[in-house]
């Protein structure tokens, strides 16, 4: 889905800026909702006795999955599309070229979806009565769904800066190359650590609703296109809730 997105670089050199507004918005409901409904809920359900209370692990989990994104964000040399490259962020960011930049943004962004579906597939191995098989596939849907943008976000800026398609194209699918080596990792992790798995499932919730708060909905509403911006986003929380629900 991401190199699906990155291959419109090959039909124009920009993109409508209210098409693709709402295009992020819809990718951020889905995240959210599909942090809640297929992490943050089973990752409680499985917590029933825990000592300290179901809540424990889905908190902690949440909250650490978040910090961790955070470090990453100030050490990752990394720079969001449309931004001048004088304010790029990490470790000595201004020797990194700003494509370069660019495509490590959305590599960033892309571990926590990675490592989300990778743990809900891995908890299938557990015989987890919560995490059932329709559920891990209607996230890995919906990730898939909210890819799409992502791919364009990347290969579309760097075509208007003169790149060449081939190269944009390459450089905007090449951004979500990093999802499946992390869901393997993910996927191994609690398959062998059961007791791990709903820290995992949170842990993953948390580290993606730190995106979407960082990054996608300011990302979605920098061009003016708040409220368009806004309900694409509800759509994009619904469809992915119906999903789940329906399915899971």
């Amino acid at each position: 889905m991401t190199a699906l997105g990155a291959s419109l670089v090959f039909a124009t050199k920009t993109i409508n800026k209210r098409l693709l507004d709402s295009m992020l918005g819809f990718a951020g409901g889905v995240m959210i909702a599909a942090s809640f409904w297929s992490l943050l809920a089973p990752a409680i359900e499985m917590s029933e006795d825990n000592s300290i209370g179901n809540w424990f692990p889905a908190a902690f989990g949440f909250l650490l999955g978040g910090i961790f994104l955070w470090g990453i964000d100030k050490i990752l040399p990394h720079l969001h599309p449309n931004t001048p490259i004088s304010e790029a962020e990490g470790i000595y960011p201004k020797e990194r070229k700003r494509s370069t930049l660019l495509v490590l943004a959305i590599t960033l962004h892309n571990i926590p979806e990675g490592l989300a579906v990778g743990i809900a597939f891995g908890a299938l191995a557990n015989g987890g009565t919560e995490a059932t098989l329709a559920s891990a596939l209607t996230l890995a849907l919906g990730i898939g769904i909210q890819n799409f943008p992502e791919g364009v976000a990347v290969s579309m800026p760097l075509r208007g800066e003169g790149m060449s398609r081939r190269k944009s194209f390459f450089y905007g699918q090449f951004s979500g190359m990093v999802e499946p080596i992390a869901a393997v990792i993910g996927a191994f992790a609690v398959a062998f650590i059961e007791p791990l798995l709903p820290y995992a499932l949170s842990f993953a919730a948390g580290a993606m609703i730190f995106v979407v708060i960082e990054e996608v909905i300011p990302s979605s509403q920098e061009k003016g296109n708040k409220d368009l911006a806004s309900m694409s986003l509800m759509v994009g929380f619904v469809l992915m809730m119906i999903l789940d629900v329906a399915l899971g």
